[in-house]
């Protein structure tokens, strides 16, 4: 985990061409355990191939050797453009004396590679610090000469707080998941003046689809609606109930164009994800939901303009891919303590696996006659619970946080500054390609 957290950093820096500053203290792969993260692709070698990748694209890498750094935790700091090296507590080597002696039979002493050394002989490091205090204000001192960077160009404006009490978020989320509320609420408290413009409102209503500011910044915010609405129906006059959270033929059609529209203007996109899933039932399939939500995957991750995912309530399934969950590369996605992240709801997941469960034990049987294990009601009622509790442990936003999979769990008055200091880092990265969404069915 302490590789991915800086594998995780490291991309942070590269999607937003932003500096990095290392504060090293390694001894490198721990050997019980080197399995888990020594060979694979997004494992300990994949910091030092970033090192050069960033390196090669101006990305200024700053290093402070503040402890012991042995072996891969010596490449890090080196392959930086800059190293200082603390006196008394730096050192910096590739090989203890405990791995020296058991190879070549030397033996040496540790202080060989401490911060006399390396700063008058070597010639590895850049800088040598009389302690820890020292050594962050020369670090600041380079910072403050770096050049300026580009600018992406994203509209900003004068800040304006919500004119609805952002406070009152806290009262407008239900406990019990299934009940419906209204997002275009959430929104008000979320954006400058509570002002936002609304595509396409009366149409694919399940998706909010809005221009907005937040902090200045001009956003296109794509938000699942969880009130149960009436969309206006072709084939029937009175219209059909669509479920809140939940993503329709119109609401993918809907949200794929705003996504593409945004591109087009250089507007980040904020998603706020309360998403169970797409539509299911003969119904959607024959109205060609899948399609319509290919589209918008599609959209989602051949966006070009910086994203930021919030994760409000649910967060289940196909849903989550589409609302730009964490495989679509958002700058950051950070949960409230309200989120849930899993395949499938808790309720309903639990279920299917009883179901599972219980026909795995009638076919095992009884040893002693060969006849189906009866599974009594009290019994079935002790698997589901127990069912539930586990899975449930699994899908909330602190497990999801502590595997990386969420950037952090926020509290919900934090949304604006996360949502404003992305987009401040990302205006230091101008678009790369151009976006195109390559073939589409239609």
């Amino acid at each position: 985990m302490t590789g991915k957290k800086n594998l995780r950093a490291q991309e942070v820096a590269i999607e937003n061409r932003l500096p990095i500053i290392y504060l090293v203290d390694s001894a490198g792969v721990y050997l019980p355990m080197q399995d888990e993260i020594f060979p694979d692709k997004e494992h300990f070698g994949r910091i030092f191939r970033n090192n050069a990748v960033m390196s090669s694209m101006g990305i200024t890498q700053i290093a402070a050797i503040m402890g012991s750094c042995v072996a891969g935790g010596a490449y890090l700091p080196i392959m930086s453009d800059e190293a200082l090296i603390v006196e008394g507590t730096g050192s910096i080597f590739l090989a203890g004396s405990y791995l020296v002696k058991a190879a070549i039979g030397e033996d040496i002493d540790n202080g060989r590679s401490a911060a006399p050394p390396h700063s008058e002989i070597s010639g590895v490091t850049d800088y040598k610090c009389k302690d820890d205090a020292d050594c962050l204000k020369k670090i600041r001192a380079i910072v403050d000469k770096l050049g300026k960077p580009k600018d992406a160009g994203f509209s900003r404006s004068t800040s304006q707080a919500p004119k609805a009490d952002p406070k009152e978020i806290y009262g407008l989320i239900p406990t019990e998941r299934a009940k419906p509320y209204d997002m275009r609420e959430v929104i008000a408290r979320l954006v400058d003046g509570s002002e936002y413009t609304e595509y396409k409102e009366g149409y694919g209503q399940s998706i909010i689809t809005a221009y907005a500011r937040i902090d200045g910044w001009a956003v296109g915010i794509v938000a699942n609606q969880r009130k149960v609405v009436k969309a206006r129906s072709r084939s029937a006059a009175g219209g059909e109930m669509q479920f809140g959270g939940v993503i329709c033929s119109d609401s993918a059609d809907k949200a794929t164009r705003f996504i593409a529209n945004c591109n087009q203007k250089n507007i980040p996109l904020v998603f706020l994800q309360d998403v169970t899933g797409f539509m299911v039932g003969s119904r959607s399939e024959h109205g060609g939901i899948i399609k319509d939500g290919a589209k918008l995957v599609n959209a989602v991750a051949n966006s070009v303009v910086p994203k930021f995912t919030i994760i409000i309530g649910n967060s289940y399934g196909a849903g989550n891919y589409a609302m730009c969950g964490k495989a679509y590369d958002p700058r950051l996605i950070v949960g409230w303590p309200s989120a849930q992240v899993a395949v499938m709801g808790g309720e309903q997941a639990s279920k299917v696996m009883l179901q599972i469960e219980v026909a795995r034990l009638k076919a095992m049987g009884d040893p002693g006659s060969g006849a189906g294990a009866e599974i009594t009601p009290e019994k079935e009622k002790e698997l589901l619970d127990k069912i539930r509790s586990k899975y449930e442990e699994t899908i909330s936003p602190y497990y999801a946080a502590s595997r990386l999979w969420l950037d952090a769990v926020i509290d919900p008055l934090d949304t604006r500054t996360w949502i404003s200091l992305g987009i401040e880092a990302a205006s230091q990265a101008p678009a790369t390609r151009e976006f195109n969404m390559g073939v589409l069915q239609t």
